[in-house]
């Protein structure tokens, strides 16, 4: 089941929160700041996961921390981006429909391999990452909808808002 909602993504009761970022990511723009200030040891231990293993586009990397209310909070990171340039000075290029697709393959085994009963996401690689949701959306469809588990799409962004997920 895929259900469109408006709200916080960050306020998602769903088991996994999955969102796109740039190979280098700084976490700097868009979702990817909103989940640093949440929770800054994701970032941190990105970057430190980078170190010691070289990810590619296309591929996933997944976290796991405390939420304010002492739960569980899991999110996965969709490499949907490729980086522009080299060393300190390179910047998050555009997602590409290549990249996104490999990287919903590889959610959607994750999802599987780790039992998660629910993952919300945004319009995925459509901010920062400059793709139309016209190809995003078949792509989330072809990869997730078949889990079984209910996917949270979260279409319009509204700051401190619950959404209406029906996860429960």
């Amino acid at each position: 089941m895929i259900r469109e909602v408006t709200g916080d993504i960050l306020l998602s009761k769903a088991h996994v929160i999955a969102h796109g970022i740039a190979v280098q990511e700084h976490f700097d723009h868009g979702l990817a700041l909103a989940l640093r200030e949440r929770w800054p040891s994701m970032a941190r231990d990105y970057r430190h996961a980078m170190h010691g293993k070289h990810l590619n586009a296309g591929e996933v990397w997944s976290w796991a921390g405390v939420d304010n209310d002492g739960s569980t909070r899991n999110i996965v990171n969709l490499l949907t981006q490729n980086m522009v340039g080299d060393g300190p000075a390179a910047k998050p290029g555009k997602a590409t429909v290549e990249n996104v697709h490999h990287a919903l393959k590889a959610l959607a085994r994750h999802l599987q391999a780790t039992g998660a009963t629910s993952v919300a996401l945004p319009r995925l690689a459509t901010g920062v990452g400059g793709l139309d949701w016209a190809d995003v959306k078949p792509l989330i469809e072809q990869h997730l909808k078949p889990l079984g588990i209910p996917v949270v799409v979260y279409e319009t962004y509204r700051k401190d808002q619950q959404a209406d997920e029906k996860l429960h």
